[in-house]
This record gives structure tokens, sequence and C-alpha cells, in this order.
């Protein structure tokens, strides 16, 4: 197994709470994760119909069944099951007794809030991390085939062709998710907006746009946004909200959690179609931020990122606060430097007084550089 960096959180989490929940994309490596890190627990998923009957129709005799050091995956499927493992854990009074893990964050949070609130740690896991590929053997020859290829575990596990791999993971998770979190009549069209999605990386959100290329109304359009957020497919990058005496663009921006995936839909067919399709640049700069969001994620922690865009077109692709100070990255898909890099960058910091230590621009370049405007790093050097 590879090792995944959240696993060092995890063990540490599972011995200060009575519940730790898992939750991320299907096929991201959670069931594997928790299997593997703990094998003295014992094992139980909610998708097996007949012990997801046990648990809906007599939850008391399934948590005397499973008392102590289990994994529940996929949690959600049975609601009802939360607060009778909040009476349970309450009356027993220890750590490390449940370990629950579920691909719907909506469904999962909706039922973990109200019922195991302060009683569990909540960790994401994501598709393979850059670092993760690299120390296990596995990274990608190029930096395009890294972008089509993506990070989900099963395609290197199994070694399965994109190509293969993609297509049925929309239709058998995807899909099946969709209609256990939303009634959509037409799944024709939905799929149609996730491709509109695909093509739509890096740029400002255009509802209004979206609903009239599906034919759907903006309010649908809002709301299958909120299903791809709760499935782990999107995430929206908010803007940075400090004025600095300018008007900031208030859109968010529209990323992929995995680039294979947009690849897919995007009817991208082999790596060599990376390096000259129109967005290249977009799923560059997708991969890049995935790593940022990736990287707080194994820490246990929510990313603290944001772009930043003024009413005249100077943008910054990325912000991020650490400990109360923020720092700016522009992310280039390209291997020769410019040093229009640093322009948007430049602006930024004379609006917000930062100093060049807190500027970066991450190319597709074989030299770091120190310049007066700021830092430039080359991939995957990020300092994060």
């Amino acid at each position: 197994m590879i090792q995944r960096l959240l696993q060092t959180k995890l063990s540490e989490l599972i011995q200060k709470y009575p519940i730790v929940t898992l939750t991320g994309p299907r096929q991201s490596g959670k069931s594997t994760l928790l299997r593997y890190s703990f094998p003295d627990y014992k094992y139980v998923s909610l998708e097996d119909p007949d012990m997801r009957l046990f648990a809906t129709d007599d939850p008391r005799g399934f948590l005397s069944t499973y008392p102590d050091k289990t994994i529940i995956d996929e949690a959600q499927r049975v609601p009802t099951l939360f607060s009778y493992i909040q009476t349970h854990t309450d009356k027993v009074g220890k750590e490390g007794m449940y370990l629950l893990a579920g691909s719907h964050n909506f469904l999962l949070m909706e039922n973990i809030n109200p019922s195991l609130a302060g009683r569990t740690a909540i960790l994401k896991l994501l598709p393979f991390s850059h670092t993760e590929m690299k120390q296990g053997g596995i990274l990608p020859s190029s930096i395009d085939e890294e972008i089509f290829k993506g990070n989900y575990p099963r395609l290197y596990d199994k070694n399965i062709a994109p190509s293969d791999y993609y297509p049925f993971y929309v239709q058998t998770y995807i899909e099946r998710d969709v209609r256990l979190m939303k009634n959509i009549g037409d799944l024709s069209k939905f799929i149609r907006f996730i491709k509109l999605c695909a093509g739509r990386i890096g740029q400002l959100l255009n509802l209004s746009s979206l609903a009239n290329e599906c034919g759907v109304a903006v309010s649908t359009i809002s709301a299958w946004i909120s299903v791809l957020e709760a499935s782990y497919v999107c995430y929206l990058l908010k803007p940075d909200y400090n004025n600095y005496a300018k008007r900031l663009v208030k859109t968010p921006k529209l990323y992929f959690y995995d680039t294979g995936l947009a690849c897919s839909l995007l009817d991208i067919r082999t790596s060599e179609q990376v390096s000259t399709h129109f967005l290249r640049g977009g799923l560059f700069e997708n991969m890049v931020i995935n790593e940022f969001i990736k990287s707080s994620y194994n820490r246990g922690e929510e990313p603290s990122l944001t772009f930043w865009r003024d009413s005249t077109g100077n943008e910054v692709d990325l912000l991020q606060y650490v400990n109360g100070k923020q720092y700016a990255y522009e992310i280039k898909s390209g291997a020769t430097f410019s040093p229009d890099f640093f322009k948007g960058i430049s602006k930024w910091a004379k609006l917000s007084g930062a100093n060049s230590d807190q500027c970066f621009a991450i190319y597709n370049g074989d030299n770091n550089m120190q310049t007066s405007s700021g830092k430039l790093i080359k991939w995957p050097e990020l300092i994060i």
C-alpha cells in the first residue's frame, strides 16, 4: 500500500476522540487507509444490504455486535444510527471506539453535526498527492501525464488506463451519488452540465451561462453545483475580500478535485493531447491548487485559500493564509520565465503592503530564481 500522509493525523486523533470520521470522494482510498492503519478493528460496510438492514432495523443490536474498535464504512447510508452511536460512546466513555467513513459529504455531515458534535474528529482524504505518488514510486513521467492520469489510487493499483477508468467512474459513482442526494429527472442534462464545468476550470463561475447552455433554471445550476461539491467532484475557490481601496470581483472560481476526471470529461484521450489543449494552463493551475488543498487536509486542517482579482483585471491565482500572514502565488504552465509572471502579484503587493518574500510564481521550468518581485519556483517544489 502507498503510504498516505493523512495516516499520521488519523493515528493521533483516534487516541483523543471516541469517533473519527473520514470523508472524501469515492475511490480515494478511505477504506484501504482505515483497514491498513487499524488491522485490529472490525470492518463493516453499510453498502452491504444485509448490514444496512441490520443497522436500520435493530441499531442497538448492531452496536451490541460491534461495541468497540469498529470501522463503519458508508456510514451515511443509515443516518438513524448516529444518535445510537452517540448514546453508546457517551455511556462507555473511551477513545478510539469507532472509525466512520463516507463519500457523501453533505449526507454525512448533515447527520454528524447534530448527533456527534464534539465527539468526533473529521478528516478528509483526497486522491493521491504528488508527494505520495513520488514516495510510492508511481509518479507519472511528465507533467502532462500526471494531469491526464489524475490521482485516484485504483488507476495505479490495478494499472487501469484513464480512458477505461473515468467513464465508468462517472456512471457508477457520480450518477448514483447524485441520485441519492437529489432527484434529477433528466440525467443527460446533468452529465452535460458536468462536462461544461470541466470546460470552465479556473474561470469565474457564471451560473447564467451554464443555465442557458443546459436549458435549465439558474436555481437548478446552483443546486447542481452544491451536489458536485458535496460529492467531491468540484470545489469553488472564493475571492479574497480585502478591498485595498479597489472594487474586487466577488464571484468564485471553479476547479475539479482531480484533473484526470476533468480530462476525461473534456474528451482528452492521451497525455499528448494535454500539451496542446486550450485548457492546459487551467488544468496545470488546477493540479497545483489541488496540492495546496491536499497538504492542508493531510494536516487535518481546512484550506485557507482564496484568489484576488480587481475590476480592472489584475489577478493573483492563489492567496494562502499562514499564521495570519498572506502569501501570493501565480501559477504558470509555461517552462520559460517572464517578468510578466509577477505583474498581478506586484499590483497586489503594492496595495496590500506585502513584501517580496510573500510573493511566488510557480512554473513548469527547471530553475528556481529570486527576483526583486518575488521567488520563482519550479513545480513541484512548492512552498506550502
